[in-house]
């Protein structure tokens, strides 16, 4: 079956890799990764499935890397007006709070083999603290280590689990926090 175009397809926005990847992120947000399939990706977008692939021959595989690479790239922005080690903290804050916003693509931030995604990230870290006189070896295990633990802590918090045993309910912005001074406090 042929679809016809919709008298709203000569007034949307052409179709591009960006809008492609922003209406499956829709899709991950609302429904859960589980829901995302070409086809209700090219009805939420108003067209064939097929029309999807023009923008991104390798289907499905280059649009989930496509997501990761949309959610998991976020470089920090340096100011040489303020402490590198402020410029941590607050870019760790708002990855935390970036990941735990699409939190549905996070398993694939995690699981997926996809380094280009954190490229960027991960030198503007090392940048960061280069700037503020950390050495270039230590700059580039303590980026590693920062980027694991934001990513790793917020995988925690989403699965909702308190793995320290306790039998209270877990903080997990204290717990966050604690934890992110630990890192950027043990840079040297």
């Amino acid at each position: 079956m042929v679809r016809q175009p919709s008298i709203n397809a000569q007034h949307r926005a052409p179709l591009s890799i960006e809008r492609i990847i922003e209406a499956a992120l829709q899709i991950v947000d609302g429904q859960g990764l589980g829901r995302l399939t070409m086809r209700r990706l090219g009805d939420s977008l108003e067209v064939e499935a097929m029309a999807i692939y023009h923008h991104l021959p390798r289907g499905k595989e280059q649009l989930l890397d496509g997501l990761v690479a949309h959610v998991a790239s976020a470089p920090a922005e340096d100011s040489p007006a303020r402490r590198w080690q402020d410029v941590l903290r607050d870019w760790a804050t708002a990855y935390r709070g970036r990941l735990m916003a699409h939190a549905g693509v996070l398993p694939l931030v995690v699981t997926r083999r996809n380094p280009v995604a954190l490229t960027a990230t991960v030198a503007s870290l090392r940048e960061v603290m280069r700037r503020g006189g950390v050495a270039e070896d230590a700059a580039g295990v303590a980026a590693h280590t920062l980027l694991g633990y934001v990513i790793g802590h917020t995988a925690l918090e989403v699965r909702g689990t308190g793995e320290d045993g306790a039998d209270r309910v877990v903080d997990w912005n204290a717990r966050f926090t604690a934890g992110l001074d630990l890192v950027v406090g043990g840079v040297r």
